[in-house]
């Protein structure tokens, strides 16, 4: 067994990179073809490609920063390598910091997590930003001066920087960390998936920090010992002393960081704000304004979602004990059927099954208001046809059309 171990221990270190992808790669197609197999076998399953290429690709995405984190945890628990395979750690490290922040933002445009502050009203079961806008500006050059950190501590030789750079970078690692932090604290869930894979990239940041800091600590006193450069009078020359130095310069480091963020218009207290200045979140303050239920298996009522200079919303109404925004374009769509299902109910049966296996896998499709926009112009046509039919075979379409999705009871309506 142990010999095993070594094996897959001895490849990994000969190409980390392709050993990940190789794994993932293996995963990702057993899984593909296993799911193919139970979509074949079962057909209540609808509406997904049944492609075993599809779902390899789809599995691999999601293996990937699995496979990541696993190795990276491994390579945490690791004592010692040599100077070579830490060369080879360091290309693997800046593959997974990559493929993580590209993971993360393609993930999160998949959930119903919406960059709007606390004070906007959203759909159905939409959140908030976990990050206020008005301070994104703050957190990002936090994230950046850890990146710099990290590029100057892992791709410089240690015996060229001076010692209070050192310190410093490693302050800008320890902020890193803190917002990574923050960041796991903010959307902790467990009993939802998206914190699963949300807290995949911050928690492999902190685990490449911490390993950049104990490996330049080591890295440095086996230089000092060999240049005979060590001053024990000298604090800053001590390597021991620069996690606690480095704990220590986070403080003017931050207060450089607030100077200069107030010339760009950030508010002092930003750092603070952007987790506060939120709702529907752990460290949120805020209260939000209740969501408005989108059905979105329906086009229409999913399309009364965009700008509001486009589909021009007129007012709120009910659908299945939900409020709904309501458009014109909604409440002639379900006017016509109304009509349809009373005068011909059987054709309405027939109308209804092929809407709902059609509409369906579109308007799921249907995230943003800007998707919203362009089916609400492309349903004007028949918007048009609609209207239409009711003024041809209703007595009193407008009548029809404005009792739809009421708040109250429907009002009885003379045909």
């Amino acid at each position: 067994m142990k010999n095993q171990v070594n094996k897959i221990k001895r490849w990994f270190f000969k190409s980390p990179v392709l050993a990940s992808i190789s794994v993932s790669f293996v995963c990702s197609f057993g899984g593909s073809i296993l799911l193919s197999f139970l979509f074949i076998r079962n057909e209540s399953i609808k509406y997904y490609p049944q492609n075993i290429f599809f779902w390899s690709i789809a599995i691999f995405l999601i293996v990937l920063p699995l496979v990541l984190t696993l190795e990276n945890i491994l390579l945490f628990i690791i004592k010692e390598v040599s100077n070579e395979k830490k060369t080879k750690l360091k290309t693997w490290e800046l593959f997974a910091i990559i493929i993580g922040g590209f993971f993360s933002i393609v993930y999160i445009t998949l959930t119903d997590i919406s960059f709007s502050d606390w004070q906007v009203q959203l759909y159905n079961v939409q959140k908030h930003t976990p990050i206020s806008t008005a301070s994104f500006l703050t957190i990002l050059i936090i994230v950046l001066i850890a990146v710099i950190s990290y590029i100057i501590l892992s791709y410089y030789p240690i015996n060229k920087i001076p010692p209070l750079v050192a310190v410093f970078s490693i302050a800008g690692l320890y902020l890193g960390i803190v917002q990574c932090i923050l960041w796991c604290v903010q959307i902790f869930d467990p009993s939802n998936i998206d914190f699963v894979f949300l807290s995949l990239f911050p928690l492999n940041a902190i685990l490449i920090a911490i390993r950049t800091i104990k490996d330049v600590i080591k890295q440095q006193v086996r230089e000092s010992k060999i240049s005979g450069f060590i001053r024990l009078n000298n604090i800053l020359n001590k390597s021991s002393n620069w996690p606690w130095l480095g704990f220590i310069a986070t403080i003017p480091l931050l207060g450089l960081i607030v100077v200069v963020l107030l010339i760009f218009g950030q508010k002092p207290d930003s750092l603070i704000v952007a987790w506060s200045e939120t709702a529907d979140w752990n460290l949120s303050s805020k209260t939000a304004p209740q969501n408005i239920y989108q059905d979105q298996h329906y086009l229409c009522t999913v399309a009364a979602g965009g700008h509001y200079s486009i589909v021009k919303p007129i007012r709120t109404g009910k659908r299945h004990g939900n409020k709904v925004i309501v458009n014109r374009q909604l409440c002639i769509a379900n006017a016509f059927e109304q009509v349809i299902e009373e005068k011909t109910p059987n054709f309405h049966k027939i109308l209804r099954s092929f809407y709902d296996k059609t509409g369906y896998p579109i308007a799921k499709h249907i995230k943003s208001p800007y998707t919203a926009d362009f089916v609400y112009i492309l349903m004007k046509p028949l918007e048009w046809i609609f209207l239409g039919f009711l003024y041809l075979f209703d007595v009193k379409p407008e009548n029809r059309i404005a009792t739809q999705y009421p708040h109250a009871k429907l009002p009885k309506v003379s045909i």
